[in-house]
């Protein structure tokens, strides 16, 4: 088994375990429509943004990867503002204040290193 059959046979696995702990969470979620649709839209955005790593990590040298670069800092500020807006309601306000300057700290970095950066 080379190298590229052992990383394809693992993201399948990871994918595989991504989509039955959402169906599970979704499930368990069914009656409360806010924490199913942030488990969709989560789910949804982590296959997007494996989606375009993965493009991201094929495309040569010399191919323009700006579009592909902005996509995951989409992806990325997106899926850290959902999950940091989830954490931040069950903190006492001063530590959300944190989580959220966290966030943003995070997110700013994100764009300089991903967008910025050539």
């Amino acid at each position: 088994m080379d190298h590229f059959s052992r990383r394809d046979l693992l993201t399948k696995l990871c994918l595989a375990v991504l989509t039955c702990n959402s169906a599970l969470a979704l499930y368990r979620s069914r009656h409360d429509r806010r924490s199913a649709a942030f488990v969709a839209g989560a789910n949804g955005a982590l296959v997007l943004l494996g989606y375009f790593l993965r493009r991201f990590e094929r495309r040569d040298e010399g191919d323009d990867r700006r579009g592909t670069k902005a996509a995951v800092w989409l992806l990325t500020t997106l899926l850290t503002a959902m999950f940091s807006f989830r954490v931040a309601a069950v903190m006492p306000p001063a530590v959300g204040s944190v989580v959220y300057l966290m966030a943003a700290a995070t997110v700013g970095a994100g764009f300089w290193a991903l967008v910025l950066n050539p």
